[in-house]
């Protein structure tokens, strides 16, 4: 083909299916924009899942994000758990999305889980030099929380953030069954948590970028 073809042929086409794919996410924006109370995060996470299935991955993340935002301002702290979890299988080290997701885990009961993504959670804010960030949250958590696993692992990851004297006392707490201002029950513990999950999940500056809104 010459230069003059080149220049002057004629321009690529965009793809049948990308156009399909973008009409219908932002078909999916309006209907997040015009949903009743308790139903924009669901077709957020339709959008999450529209871009993920289009290799929009990115996108998909940020869409998800914002499910999780709207869910849990709903009170829906299920739903934003299992959001949560896919923004995870995108990206295994979303820092503030692996915060919201130990709280939500806690909340849920889910002991062995928590400790878990606690665990990825250290590992991922040690990467991006959040330590700080992830020392405060973690402390929080074994505030609030009074299974003697869950604090025994929360004193393990303050160790490894190097701060010792906050993870003596933490296993101080665990002896006690719990700190002095611990939940003390499963539901004040889930309201406690599900509090706490708002807050992470909508704090800014995350270098992740895995919230959407950050």
């Amino acid at each position: 083909m010459s230069f003059l073809s080149r220049l002057f042929g004629p321009k690529p086409v965009s793809s049948p299916a990308g156009s399909q794919t973008e009409e219908r996410l932002r078909a999916l924006e309006n209907e997040a924009e015009r949903a009743r109370p308790g139903y924009r995060g669901t077709a957020l996470n339709k959008a999450g899942d529209l871009a993920l299935k289009g290799d929009l991955k990115s996108r998909a993340v940020a869409y998800y994000g914002r499910a999780i935002d709207a869910f849990l301002e709903d009170g829906q702290r299920e739903a934003a758990r299992g959001v949560a979890n896919k923004i995870i299988r995108v990206h295994p080290k979303a820092v503030r999305t692996l915060c919201t997701l130990t709280w939500l885990d806690l909340a849920a009961r889910h002991t062995a889980t928590a400790m878990l993504h606690l665990r990825d959670y250290v590992v991922a804010a040690k990467d991006i030099g959040e330590s700080e960030i992830a020392a405060e949250q973690i402390y929080k958590m074994a505030r609030f929380a009074f299974q003697p696993e869950f604090l025994g692992a929360a004193a393990d990851a303050l160790d490894m953030l190097d701060l010792e004297a906050r993870a003596a006392e933490v296993r101080e707490w665990s002896a006690r069954n719990g700190s002095p201002v611990s939940a003390t029950s499963p539901e004040e513990l889930a309201e406690a948590c599900l509090a706490a999950a708002i807050r992470s999940s909508k704090r800014k500056g995350d270098p992740a970028g895995d919230g959407g809104d950050g």
